[in-house]
């Protein structure tokens, strides 16, 4: 069957590699961007197949007109990938609210409100895949990157909820959560409008390793992550949570560890037989990355 797909954030990157393997496979794309001029050349290779519109994914008017344009060139969507993401790095006490609020917004209100906006025409179709684009930091956290951690955890529970809600319609839920890629993600991080020197000791090295994300030639590349996404959406079944890439995997197995570590000293010390590890150490916290080398984000 030809799927009709919506992707935000196309304009670089693991998004703008999606769209172009969707339509290799003769799917059909609304491709979106905040500055659409930079896909024209994706759409001018594959005319008829892929469909460019302007979408800042935090203005409800745009994602509106961005479904709306889906439905007029292709008559619907079959597939919903939200990938449209941005970083703030900064300690939890650089991070001011309105900070804060325009991460959060960008990485839970605006998937929610696209996934909200093409609900009606799953149901009345009675199929449908939505795609959340997570990040290992869905699962584990990185000091300096609070904020960011706190919206990609928001995605995956949201997720998890949706996919009981719409599983009786025919609709799918998958969140990919991508290891480190060779992309310029690294010079799309903001910084914080606070510095705290003090913080550099905890946040430093995370600081170092997002920044040596950009283009670097050892990291998968994003036609690798498309082709992963395009198998995931035409597979019959799928867990709900992927990971992608081998560095998310050995991430994610630490973060599984310590979460089983954590839990296993919890229940001692709520039932009183706290006992040290045996090599005196103090057990980590779950999901708390242990040390953070340019994680996928």
């Amino acid at each position: 069957m030809t799927r009709r797909w919506l992707v935000t954030g196309c304009s670089s990157g693991l998004g703008r590699a999606l769209a172009g393997a969707v339509a290799e496979a003769g799917d059909l794309v609304v491709a979106t961007a905040r500055r659409p001029a930079v896909l024209e050349d994706l759409a001018a290779r594959h005319p008829g197949r892929v469909t460019v519109a302007a979408l800042d994914v935090c203005d409800p008017e745009g994602c509106r007109a961005a479904v709306a344009h889906a439905v007029e060139c292709f008559g619907g969507v079959d597939v919903l990938v939200n990938n449209a993401g941005t970083g703030l790095l900064g300690a939890l006490e650089e991070v001011s609210d309105d900070e804060l609020r325009a991460q959060l917004e960008v990485l839970a209100v605006a998937p929610w409100r696209l996934t909200r906006l093409v609900l009606p025409l799953m149901r009345r179709q009675g199929s449908g895949h939505i795609v959340n684009v997570s990040s290992v930091a869905g699962r584990m956290a990185f000091p300096g990157l609070s904020a960011y951690v706190a919206g990609k955890y928001a995605l995956e529970g949201m997720s998890q909820a949706l996919a009981a809600e719409v599983a009786p319609f025919g609709i799918r839920v998958t969140v990919v959560e991508p290891g480190a890629f060779a992309t310029r993600y690294g010079t799309s991080l903001t910084d914080a409008a606070t510095c705290i020197p003090a913080y550099a000791q905890s946040t430093g090295e995370t600081r170092a390793g997002l920044r040596g994300m950009n283009d670097n030639p050892t990291l998968s590349r994003p036609e690798t992550f498309a082709t992963h996404l395009l198998r995931l959406v035409t597979a019959d079944t799928a867990p709900l949570r992927v990971p992608i890439g081998p560095d998310a995997y050995a991430f994610l197995d630490m973060t599984e560890t310590a979460a089983r570590e954590e839990l296993a000293a919890a229940r001692a010390f709520v039932t009183g037989t706290i006992e040290p590890p045996p090599d005196g150490t103090t057990p980590i916290a779950s999901g708390q990355a242990v040390a953070p080398t340019a994680p996928g984000l």
